[in-house]
């Protein structure tokens, strides 16, 4: 079963080949990508090669698994949106790859991850220093991808770029900072994850429309999709954190109760008053100061996680990721563009809220 069902309107639309449309992205991005990260010095290549899927720890090439790429997508379908070329886009789908993976390195060292796509993460292998230093490089080489294009659209994408790093980077501190607090309010949870998440996919919506020459209200009004679609798309991950099948989500059970996160799940079941939202916080009180918080069973876990559901965490959520899903679609109707590019748009919004991973 899906994470989120689709909104009744959602379901009419079949048409599109998401799976096309992704592995589209992926494949127009892969190779300047490689190029790009060819240019870091060793070490720092093989352990970029490594976090991107296409090496194992003894540098022997393997068929990984490099993520969704729907922020790939999404930047070569924009530029179709400006009359422009797929191509036109690529340029800046591998500048927002560059800086979505240079999130996920440091995110995994301060979060404490040991596992990502199925294997040990960067720092888990190679060490924190490198991590630190790859994650450095590779936000440094997005932005050398865009300036190299030398085009005043070029200037104009790397403006939106290193805004949409800046509230992620803004998101990542207010994730962090929210572990150690007792109660975090819904309205603040969602102003994080749309720096931390939100930003970064609003930026990769617009930037192939800005490269192909898009004016700024185009390019404003495809920002509006992609942040909503980001709230959606963050809400299904804050849902999978707790409830997704490591199989498919290739982390551990209850991921995200192990960090103490604060998720819109966790956040909402304790705004939601009631006995069970009254005892999850005084049990999530008591685990913020035990000292054997690491050493919890998977029964203990399990039993939070059935107090955030019983409080309407989950339900809430998986409500907001239809809601949110339900605005971005709204968004695309200020924008004129051929009708199978509003599809593919849609299609994608679609499959953000019906993932399992």
């Amino acid at each position: 079963m899906p994470t989120v069902p689709p909104a009744t309107s959602a379901v009419r639309r079949t048409a599109v080949d998401v799976t096309a449309l992704l592995e589209r992205g992926r494949t127009l991005a892969t190779p300047v990508l490689r190029a790009a990260v060819d240019r870091l010095a060793p070490p720092m290549d093989t352990v970029a090669a490594y976090h991107f899927g296409w090496i194992d720890a003894q540098g022997n090439p393997t068929d990984g698994d490099g993520g969704k790429a729907v922020r790939p997508a999404l930047a070569v379908l924009s530029a179709e949106v400006a009359g422009a070329a797929p191509e036109a886009g690529v340029p800046g789908a591998v500048a927002v790859e560059l800086v979505h993976n240079f999130s996920l390195l440091h995110d995994d060292l301060m979060d404490g991850d040991e596992q990502r796509r199925h294997r040990d993460t960067v720092w888990k292998v190679h060490g924190p220093a490198q991590a630190i230093l790859v994650g450095d490089a590779l936000f440094a080489l997005a932005n050398e991808i865009l300036l190299e294009l030398g085009t005043v659209e070029a200037g104009r994408a790397t403006r939106r770029l290193t805004t949409a790093t800046r509230a992620l980077i803004d998101g990542q501190a207010q994730d962090i900072s929210y572990e150690h607090r007792d109660r975090v309010s819904v309205e603040e949870c969602l102003e994080m994850e749309g720096n931390k998440t939100g930003a970064l996919l609003a930026c990769a919506s617009s930037i192939g429309a800005v490269l192909g020459g898009a004016d700024e209200r185009t390019a404003d009004t495809l920002e509006k999709y992609g942040h909503h679609l980001g709230l959606a798309f963050q809400a299904v991950d804050d849902l999978l954190g707790i409830w997704g099948d490591p199989e498919a989500t290739g982390k551990q059970t209850w991921s995200d109760l192990r960090q103490r996160k604060k998720s819109l799940p966790v956040v909402a079941a304790l705004a939601a008053g009631g006995p069970a939202s009254e005892r999850l916080g005084e049990i999530l009180a008591a685990d913020a100061k035990s000292s054997d918080f690491d050493n919890f069973s998977e029964e203990e876990f399990a039993a939070r996680a059935a107090l955030i559901e019983e409080a309407g965490g989950r339900e809430w959520t998986a409500g907001e990721a239809r809601r949110q899903h339900a605005v971005a679609i709204e968004a695309l109707n200020a924008v004129d563009m051929p009708e199978p590019v509003r599809e593919r748009f849609t299609a994608l919004a679609d499959f953000v809220v019906v993932r399992k991973r």
